[in-house]
């Protein structure tokens, strides 16, 4: 099992990822919005299965593969940076728009919402970077079974992402609703997602392998 500090840090890590735009925050937003919770929360079972999909590829060796080739950790590692960087500009650039912003979308069925999320989830480069540049980072083989860590590791992170999803899919109608009303919030949304996706950019860019 992982340390404890190891675990309180990668959980702060995960959290943070999940609060920051992304595929899977537009697309559960939107379904939340358009077609009601109902609808969200079928979307949130697809995103769900798609990060066990993730955690079990980590947890059978890719991780430990790309720990073992430092070249292939460090461009990882660096092109999860780039890649926070440029939702960044995204968030805070002239005529970007909130993720919040409401849109209209044709209604789906259930299993189109399900499908939707899995593969909204494995085509997300936000969780490819968790997985593959982050999670690796927290495995200290010295402490224990490596395959253990990870599988760990992995259900801390799809629990914090769970539960942020499911918040939000419960407050999107109202959220949208409100920012809406006041331009002048989703402005400060979007600032304050963009420097919190910059920082953490630069955090994985500059922070030593573990």
């Amino acid at each position: 099992m992982p340390t404890a500090s190891n675990l309180l840090a990668f959980a702060v890590v995960a959290l943070g990822m999940v609060l920051t735009p992304g595929p899977n925050m537009l697309y559960l937003v939107s379904r939340s919005v358009c077609q009601g919770r109902a609808a969200g929360f079928v979307s949130l079972a697809g995103v769900a299965a798609g990060f066990l999909v993730y955690m079990l590829c980590a947890a059978l060796g890719i991780t430990a593969l790309v720990m073992a080739v430092p070249f292939a950790y460090d461009a990882l590692r660096l092109a999860g940076a780039v890649y926070l960087l440029w939702l960044a500009w995204q968030a805070v650039r002239p005529g970007g728009r909130s993720v919040f912003h409401v849109r209209e979308l044709p209604a789906d069925s259930p299993r189109r919402l399900f499908a939707m999320g899995l593969v909204t989830n494995l085509l997300n480069p936000k969780i490819a970077v968790m997985y593959l540049s982050l999670l690796p980072q927290f495995v200290t083989p010295e402490t224990g079974n490596v395959l253990a860590q990870s599988i760990a590791l992995g259900l801390v992170q799809i629990a914090i992402s769970l539960s942020v999803n499911a918040c939000i899919v419960l407050a999107a109608g109202t959220m949208a609703l409100f920012l809406a009303r006041r331009p002048g919030w989703l402005l400060v949304q979007r600032w304050i997602m963009g420097t919190v996706l910059a920082a953490l950019a630069v955090r994985i860019a500059t922070e030593a392998r573990r």
